[in-house]
């Protein structure tokens, strides 16, 4: 099958384009990119006026299978992606049982493999039930296909323990996922410590509680040459660390994600327990640091920690429900909102810390648009302006401080080995291998 996408603005990190051109895909591969294309094609989409960017990489996503199914699963979560742009998204393994060994693994890829509509990458734990006592499988979930490892939800407290993780890791030729947080710091903490939450009588969670361990684990990855990815920064000494991480050569990288670059603790409803993440809101000195640190690309990586709860479990006081929201349907009219019209980032730089930079991280051969490559893509209107409905959502889960949010910028199209798993005028969730037909790609719904 041939598609041809017309008249799109491309915009592609990998070979710097940045242009009006057509894109023509067969069997699933971009096989040209010129303008004015006159290639027959089984079927055209007319993207006039939208951009054409790799599709989306998201290095942090929650889907909670198995074991939490009633508040996602692999096949609504991967359908929340396509929604939300993404053509691959990577699951924590903080499910029931844990994701430490083989056999878990390949329950995720085979699942993913026959119901989700986008790529879907197992991550594997660090130790064995993520009790932070002894080391996981490593090698055999490498061997299954993992392409990282994460204690997500924790940190290794163990030093000992984390540095020899990272040593197998670096053998594996594969990236560790950290989750910063000293558990010993956090003494109960539900929002961030400052001056407006302790008015409003919540118990806070300091900086210190993420730079510790933030600072710890890029000396491991120093002593054991293993690459670190510093998941959900949220702190201004998180910015500074990993830039004089960097400037001494240290393999690291970090990502921020959108309610940490968009939401201050000021915003926080105290009744509203959709305000409860980890880390939590911090301040807007810290919001305006990642925001910089972003700009000046020593944050690489936009990540969601989709992290969906059911309403049941939200509802009920801050201190009691669980940290988390969902961010794959709001991360890229979010980012473009804040960052790009913000005067942030470039359009460009939106695509590499969405696409390129994630697919680096993990060494992944996506994250672009040349010839050759396979045709994952997301079509993004930069022009409309709505308001987030929460109702509409195609995760399982609809914990969002988002809803009711004006935001500029909505996802039109999502295509996944050049078949199309999203189509915002058709807003029922497909089955995997479901095609439409679409025209037009701009326009009121």
């Amino acid at each position: 099958m041939t598609v041809l996408i017309k008249n799109g603005h491309v915009i592609d990190p990998a070979t710097a384009t940045d242009e009006v051109t057509d894109i023509l895909i067969e069997d699933g591969v971009i096989v040209k990119r010129e303008k004015n294309c006159k290639a027959k094609a089984d079927e055209k989409i007319d993207a006039k006026g939208c951009y054409v960017m790799p599709g989306f990489i998201d290095l942090h996503v929650h889907l909670r299978d198995p074991g939490f199914t009633e508040k996602e699963t692999v096949e609504t979560g991967a359908r929340a992606a396509a929604r939300g742009g993404y053509t691959t998204i990577l699951a924590m393994p903080n499910t029931k049982p844990v994701v430490d060994q083989a056999d878990v693994v390949n329950y995720v890829h085979q699942k993913a493999a026959n119901l989700a509509l986008v790529n879907v990458l197992q991550v594997g734990a660090v130790t064995k039930g993520q009790q932070g006592k002894e080391l996981a499988d490593i090698v055999g979930m490498a061997e299954a296909g993992i392409p990282a490892i994460s204690e997500d939800g924790k940190s290794v407290m163990n030093a000992k323990l984390a540095r020899e993780a990272m040593m197998v890791a670096a053998k594996c030729g594969i990236p560790v996922l950290a989750h910063c947080e000293d558990i010993n710091l956090v003494d109960g903490g539900c929002v961030n410590a400052d001056e407006h939450t302790r008015k409003i009588g919540l118990k806070g969670i300091t900086n210190s509680v993420e730079d510790v361990i933030i600072a710890r684990d890029i000396m491991l990855a120093q002593d054991t040459g293993a690459h670190l990815h510093l998941c959900h920064c949220s702190t201004k000494d998180s910015v500074m660390m990993v830039q004089l991480a960097k400037e001494q050569g240290v393999s690291v990288s970090a990502e921020v994600c959108p309610h940490h670059f968009t939401l201050t603790s000021e915003d926080i409803v105290p009744e509203n327990t959709n305000y409860k993440m980890n880390p939590p809101l911090r301040t807007a000195e810290d919001v305006e640091a990642l925001r910089k640190g972003l700009k000046e690309d020593i944050m690489d990586v936009i990540s969601t920690d989709h992290a969906p709860h059911t309403a049941d479990d939200k509802n009920t006081t801050m201190q009691r429900a669980p940290f988390g929201i969902v961010g794959l349907e709001t991360a890229a009219a979010l980012t473009h909102t804040e960052l790009v019209l913000g005067g942030y980032l470039t359009p460009m730089q939106m695509a590499e810390k969405m696409s390129y930079n994630p697919a680096k991280v993990i060494g992944l051969d996506k994250g672009s648009l040349a010839e050759g490559k396979e045709a994952d893509i997301v079509i993004f209107d930069p022009k409309k302006t709505y308001k987030i409905d929460s109702s509409k959502f195609w995760s399982k889960s609809k914990n969002t401080p988002f809803d009711g949010r004006e935001v500029t910028g909505e996802v039109k199209m999502t295509l996944v080995a050049g078949q199309v798993v999203y189509d915002c005028k058709n807003q029922t969730p497909m089955q995997k291998a479901q095609t439409v037909t679409h025209k037009a790609m701009t326009g009121e719904r």
